[in-house]
C-alpha cells in the first residue's frame, strides 16, 4: 500500500473513531457542541488570593474583575470566610470588581489572642474598614450574610457616602429574625455564666456546623469540602475564645438595630433582598422586614438554607447582575 493510501487509512479511521466515541458519550456530545445563537456566556475572569497588611494584621482575600467597574464587597457569615464565595465571584467578575476579605480570626487571615485584638463588631467593621482603604476601594455595593451584616450595616450608618447598594442574603438587621436557634446565644446575653457558655459553645461543634449547611438543603446538594473548611479554622487553637467572644458581642449589634433602621429611612439605599427561606438562623420574617424600612427594596425568596450560595450561587448571581444593572451601573459606582 502506498504511503498516500495508508495517511487516508488513518485519517478514516481516525474520523470513524471519534464519531463513535461521541455517540457512546452523549454528554461529550452536548459538551463540544457550540452554544446556541444569542446566549450568554460569561467569559472566564481570574481570581486572586492576596493578602494585605492592615493594623499589623495580614488580611487575606479573594479579587477579581476590573476595579475601573463599580465594586461589590462581599462579607461573609460564622462560621464561613470569603470561601463562601468561591462559586458567586467567577459569576459577577466580568462585570464588576469583586472583593471578598476574611475578618480576623477567620479563614487565611491573621488569629491575633483576644488580649491583642478585641473581637468586637466595632473592631471587626474597623478592620474592614481599614481593608477597603488599603486596597484602593472608595465606593461598594456591599453583599452581607449573617456576621456580614452587622459588619456591613456599620458602613450604612456611618460612612453612607461610600455605599452604593445592599445586598442582603440572609443577613439579619430585625428582631423578628432571630429564630428559636438563638436561645443559647441570648442565654449569653442574659447571664454571662459557665453554663451559659456551654450551651453557646454547641455553635463550635461540628454537629452544628453541619446543620447549618444542611437544614432545608437537599441532602445530596450538601458539599461535604465547606464543611470541613469551617470547621478546620473553629477547631483551630485558640479559636474558641475568638468566637465566644464575638456570640457574647452580637448583641451590640441587636441594640443597633433601630439606628440601622434609621439609616435606611434615611439614605435608601438600593436594596435586594435575596433570602434562602429554609434558613434555620434568620426567619423569613427577617427578610420581609427590611421592606418596612426600605419599601422599595427587592425581595426573592428562593429555595435554599442559610448558605444560599452552596446550592443556588447561579440563581443569586442572576438576581444580582440584574439588580445592579438597574440600580448601579448606571452610575458609574466603584
Amino acid at each position: 500500500m502506498s504511503i498516500k493510501a495508508r495517511l487516508l487509512t488513518v485519517a478514516v479511521s481516525a474520523s470513524v473513531l471519534a464519531v463513535n466515541v461521541v455517540a457512546s458519550f452523549p454528554a461529550l456530545a452536548r459538551t463540544a457542541a457550540p452554544a446556541p445563537a444569542g446566549s450568554h456566556v460569561i467569559p472566564a475572569q481570574p481570581v486572586f488570593y492576596r493578602t494585605a497588611k492592615v493594623d499589623g494584621l495580614d488580611i487575606f482575600y479573594r479579587e477579581a474583575g476590573d476595579p475601573r467597574k463599580p465594586t461589590i464587597l462581599l462579607l461573609h457569615g460564622f462560621p464561613s470566610s470569603s470561601h463562601m464565595f468561591r462559586d458567586l465571584i467567577p459569576l459577577l467578575a466580568d462585570r464588576y470588581h469583586v472583593v471578598a476579605p476574611d475578618y480576623p480570626g477567620f479563614g487565611h487571615s491573621s488569629q491575633p489572642a483576644p488580649a491583642d485584638y478585641a473581637y468586637t463588631f466595632d473592631h471587626l467593621y474597623e478592620t474592614v474598614d481599614h481593608f477597603t482603604r488599603a486596597v484602593g476601594v472608595t465606593k461598594f455595593a456591599v453583599y452581607i450574610q449573617d456576621y456580614g451584616a452587622p459588619v456591613g450595616l456599620r458602613f450604612a450608618l456611618r460612612q453612607p457616602e461610600r455605599v452604593t447598594a445592599l445586598i442582603v442574603q440572609n443577613g439579619n438587621a430585625y428582631d423578628v429574625g432571630l429564630s428559636p436557634a438563638w436561645g443559647p446565644i441570648k442565654a449569653l446575653w442574659a447571664n454571662d455564666t459557665a453554663e451559659t457558655r456551654e450551651g453557646a459553645a454547641a455553635f463550635l461543634t461540628r454537629k452544628l456546623t453541619t446543620f447549618q449547611y444542611s437544614a432545608g438543603v437537599q441532602a445530596d446538594r450538601v458539599n461535604p469540602d465547606a464543611i470541613e473548611n469551617d470547621q478546620a479554622i473553629l477547631d483551630r487553637p485558640g479559636n474558641r475564645e475568638v468566637q465566644m467572644a464575638l456570640f457574647a458581642n452580637y448583641q451590640t449589634n441587636v441594640a443597633l438595630y433601630p439606628a440601622f433602621h434609621e439609616a435606611f429611612r434615611k439614605h435608601q439605599f438600593p436594596t435586594l433582598v435575596v433570602w434562602g427561606k429554609n434558613d434555620p438562623i434568620f426567619t423569613v420574617a427577617g427578610a420581609e422586614a427590611f421592606a418596612t424600612d426600605l419599601p422599595k427594596a427587592k425581595l426573592r425568596l428562593i429555595d435554599a438554607g442559610h448558605f444560599a450560595l452552596e446550592t443556588k450561587a447561579d440563581v443569586i448571581a442572576g438576581e444580582i447582575r440584574a439588580f445592579m444593572a438597574a440600580e448601579v451601573d448606571q452610575r458609574g459606582a466603584h
